[in-house]
């Protein structure tokens, strides 16, 4: 059976049968990649501990009839911390879940890896403070590579300007104008703060975002319409969204 290697993050671990795993890996490309890795689940195994969620890794494929099989796998960075802290681990799960949901077998997007690694990177190494802004920060850019960008800076309806609105449909795909707000029943409030908020997370680096001190008000704000929007736009539910939306403080 032919053979390759690949760059990939292991964003799920599937159980088959009674020691093996499948294993939902976002390659270097974009690309999802489906593999078996066998006696994963068997103690002592040969991988032992190196292809845990989140782990950064260099693997050999053998390919097969229906899934590819891991023959070797080499840990480039283990990114334990996220697994090993509840916060993060929440926070790390819902980057994993979109990464599942956006990432195509066959389809390449080459912004998608170095922004996924990045995000759990900084994830890993931020004041647990900061991991709310990340997200949302996340979900953002995620939508944007993914064909939903925001509108943000004019009415996504008939583009005139903003104004005073505090709209925003996710039907329509962003802010709305007074005019436009009035006439669409889907149409949200979303505060001038907040989107001003959102304009600069969609424009920073993930890098940058906690060092923003972004209020905890906006990032409230944020979330809950990037959680709509998301909703909207990607079928698929979100377990990971949806268990981080409860962990947030509530007023």
């Amino acid at each position: 059976m032919a053979t390759y290697r690949t760059h990939a993050l292991v964003l799920r671990k599937t159980k088959l049968g009674e020691t093996d795993v499948i294993l939902t890996l976002l390659a270097a490309d974009g690309r999802q990649v489906r593999a078996v890795a066998k006696g994963l689940r068997k103690p002592g195994g040969r991988f032992g501990g190196r292809l845990e969620p989140y782990a950064e890794v260099d693997l050999q494929l053998s390919e097969g009839r229906n899934l590819d099989i891991v023959t070797e796998a080499v840990t480039l960075a283990t990114h334990a911390g996220l697994r090993e802290d509840y916060d993060r681990s929440a926070a790390a799960g819902v980057v994993a879940d979109v990464l599942d949901k956006i990432s195509m077998e066959g389809q390449t997007e080459e912004r998608l890896f170095a922004f996924a690694s990045t995000t759990l990177e900084v994830m890993e190494g931020c004041e647990i403070e900061a991991l709310p802004a990340l997200v949302v920060a996340f979900l953002g850019k995620a939508m944007a590579m993914h064909g939903y960008r925001p509108q943000l800076d004019e009415c996504a309806c008939c583009a005139s300007e903003l104004g005073e609105s505090g709209l925003f449909s996710v039907a329509s795909g962003g802010a709305l104008c007074e005019a436009c707000g009035i006439a669409d029943a889907s149409a949200v409030r979303f505060s001038r703060e907040g989107r001003a908020w959102l304009a600069t997370l969609l424009a920073a680096r993930m890098a940058d975002v906690p060092g923003l001190a972004m209020p905890p008000e906006a990032v409230a704000d944020c979330f809950g319409l990037l959680r709509a929007f998301v909703a909207y736009h990607m079928p698929a539910r979100l377990r990971a969204l949806d268990f981080f939306a409860g962990q947030l403080p509530r007023d």
